[in-house]
């Protein structure tokens, strides 16, 4: 069998006397069959060792993202039990709404789920690259230049980012809020970690740079302040004053939905200023966030009307009566040139220079003088 097996492997003569390439025989086939098992005979452990620790390490990293994962999860959803906790008390009024708390928790629980991810994973990786024995080095130097270049390149875009994650972790301002941003102000309508959305009064909507605020005024946080200043005569009784505003303030806490809005009794301060024809008083209160304006406009139209019924004068700026004197027209003196021209309008002889009183008999005197030299 063997021999008619080589006698068929053997190649035969070709007509051109060229010898084509050899076919491995079976023999040939035992032998690299033999070497290749005796190669993995021996080096099956440190495959197997390689494997094992890759397995490891990925299992490892599993784990652990999904340990940190539900870590953060769980705290976010701490935040918002905190948050619903408060919601409703004198407390809860002072700080932000339940919404807002929830909408900025779910978004630094989705940065820090992010950041883990890429940390955890990023290292499992590498990790796996240096089981396999290929030298780190050469790629942490080329990711370190990349770095650098896309840091270099891209820092406007890194520091609208990290502006942007900071804004959001202090609770600077979230949606909903009107805020004066330096190069904007507005409503807030989305919060991003690059683009802040603003609103404007007239409707236009702001793209801000997070990187690009310097400073941030939130109106909407906490309290705002109404304030109102009333200009009267020097001559007013200024207890009359007081008490008529007292009584516009204690009216209008007791009135819907202004009882709401103002969160303290409206105080008059006093007198903020004494001038010689016209005194300033001075009115105050603390307002729910945004409804400062509200609450001045309000104040002054019921302050403009009790202080009519009082018979108290609101004065502001000039406060001196106007004395009624002649009033020439300036036009009266404006002509066109060619009257100038006439010798018999009063333009002309108005512009014309006085002569002196000695200067009548001069023409005489010149004529007889060129008479004589005739």
């Amino acid at each position: 069998m063997s021999a008619v097996l080589l006698a068929a492997a053997s190649p035969s003569p070709s007509p051109s006397g060229s010898t084509s390439p050899a076919v491995p025989t079976l023999k040939g086939a035992q032998e690299s069959a033999t070497n290749a098992a005796s190669w993995v005979q021996q080096n099956w452990s440190t495959w197997l060792a390689i494997g094992l620790r890759v397995l490891l390490i990925l299992v490892i990293a599993g784990v652990l993202r999904m340990v940190v994962r539900r870590a953060i999860t769980k705290l976010i959803e701490r935040m918002n039990r905190t948050a619903q906790a408060v919601d409703g008390t004198a407390l809860g009024g002072l700080l932000v709404n339940v919404e807002r708390r929830r909408q900025r928790s779910h978004a630094i629980g989705s940065v820090l789920r992010s950041v883990a991810s890429f940390v955890i994973m990023g290292t499992a990786a590498l990790m796996v690259l240096a089981a396999f024995e290929i030298n780190l080095a050469p790629l942490l130097a080329s990711a370190g230049v990349a770095g650098v270049a896309i840091g270099f390149g891209a820092r406007n875009l890194v520091t609208d980012f990290l502006s942007g994650v900071f804004m959001i972790l202090e609770d600077q301002y979230g949606v909903g809020d009107t805020i004066d941003a330096g190069v904007a102000s507005g409503e807030v309508i989305e919060v991003g970690l690059r683009v802040t959305k603003l609103r404007g009064d007239n409707g236009e909507i702001w793209y801000v740079r997070n990187g690009e605020v310097k400073r941030i005024g939130n109106l909407s946080q906490g309290w705002a302040t109404a304030g109102v200043d009333v200009t009267v005569r020097a001559s007013e009784d200024l207890d009359k004053v007081r008490r008529t505003l007292k009584n516009v303030a204690e009216q209008m806490s007791k009135e819907e939905p202004w009882n709401e809005l103002l969160w303290s009794p409206i105080e008059v301060l006093g007198l903020d200023s004494v001038l010689l024809d016209s005194m300033v008083v001075r009115i105050t209160a603390k307002t729910m966030p945004g409804k400062s304006l509200t609450v001045e406009r309000e104040l002054r139209w019921r302050i403009k009307r009790a202080f009519d019924a009082a018979d108290i004068r609101i004065v502001g700026g000039a406060t001196a009566p106007v004395e009624q004197s002649e009033v020439t027209d300036p036009a009266e003196a404006v002509a066109a040139p060619s009257v100038y021209a006439n010798s018999a309008s009063a333009q002309h002889q108005a512009a014309t220079p006085i002569t002196p009183s000695t200067s009548s008999s001069s023409p005489n005197s010149i004529s007889s003088n060129s008479n004589t030299g005739k």
